[in-house]
């Protein structure tokens, strides 16, 4: 399940650049960025808790919004 909008698929298509692995060997820089952001009074388990209730909000509401277009399509041809 890919959850990136459209537009932005669309966007990397048409002039993304993909540049491979970006992720290994990084471990030690996010940490240090983490660092910082609580040194600075961030309650990144705040953050990341909100970030994760606005992102199943926004999945099930699409979810619920195919399934709406979904039985909309199946009713208008069964009639």
């Amino acid at each position: 399940m890919n959850t990136m909008p459209e537009p932005t698929l669309d966007a990397v298509a048409d002039h993304g650049v993909i540049k491979g692995d970006t992720v290994s060997g990084t471990a030690s820089d996010a940490q240090q960025v983490f660092d910082k952001l609580q040194a600075a009074g961030v309650d990144l388990d705040d953050v990341f808790v909100v970030l994760e209730d606005e992102g199943v909000a926004k999945f099930e509401a699409a979810w619920t919004e195919l399934l709406k277009e979904t039985q909309a399509q199946l009713d208008s041809v069964t009639k």
